[in-house]
């Protein structure tokens, strides 16, 4: 075989390669925002599930709170042994994780009107798949930007804690368009990185393949998830 034509074929068995992983992060990643959104809908339209999160004087109650503290720690337990665990358990713990967070934001289904929750949604969707597409398709290095989306992921963070003592409408507006630009660029840089993990992930090692994209969904789901909220903190219609 010419020089030239065997190099072709390695740059294109290695884009196959690279497709293919992207394949599956955005596939794992749309099941857990499926497996979100049914779980949420769920609880939302369950009184007696209901009842086990908010206390008979309309507070939140130790079982909701113990939620979401599972919620981050198992985010931080999966993200910390990805490299040591089997693909089905990084698997199974993704799928838990999104089945935990549809009960922690279910009450969406109680603050904002349905019809506001689909539309929404459908505008994250479209503002997802754009910034994702331009983190796939550009030339240019995004690691500045990432640095900088992160630095504004803190300082949400950070604004976010303080107005929950302020109570602040004005501050609560600021962070959600923040937020907004935030994790719109976080999903152009991060589809950007898995991008480069897909170019350096071992062919033939379907376990590292499949460990890749549970973790490259998590972060995409991430992005989505936070985009989402943000969105309708600003633009949903409250019942």
């Amino acid at each position: 075989m010419p020089y030239n034509d065997s190099v072709a074929s390695r740059v294109g068995a290695r884009a196959e390669v690279v497709n293919a992983f992207m394949r599956g992060v955005y596939f794992w990643m749309s099941l857990g925002l499926l497996v979100t959104g049914g779980v949420a809908w769920y609880v939302a339209h369950s009184e007696a599930v209901l009842s086990l999160f908010v206390t008979p004087q309309g507070g939140i109650s130790g079982l909701f709170i113990g939620l979401i503290i599972a919620e981050f720690l198992l985010v931080i337990a999966l993200s910390a042994a990805i490299s040591r665990i089997s693909a089905t358990a990084a698997t199974a713990m993704f799928m838990v994780y999104s089945a935990l967070n549809g009960v922690t934001i279910s009450f969406i289904f109680l603050i904002y009107t349905q019809a506001s929750i689909v539309s929404t949604f459908l505008i994250c969707a479209a503002m997802f798949g754009a910034m994702s597409l331009y983190g796939l398709m550009t030339k240019k290095d995004l690691t500045s930007m990432g640095s900088f989306m992160f630095m504004g992921l803190i300082g949400i963070i950070i604004a976010m804690v303080v107005n929950i003592f302020l109570q602040s409408t004005v501050l609560d507006m600021v962070v959600s368009v923040i937020g907004v630009i935030v994790f719109t660029g976080l999903t152009a840089y991060d589809t950007q990185q898995l991008r480069v993990m897909g170019e350096t992930v071992p062919e033939g090692d379907a376990t590292a393949v499949r460990r890749g994209t549970i973790i490259g969904a998590l972060r995409l789901y991430l992005d989505f998830i936070n985009l989402f909220l943000m969105l309708l903190r600003l633009f949903g219609d409250r019942r």
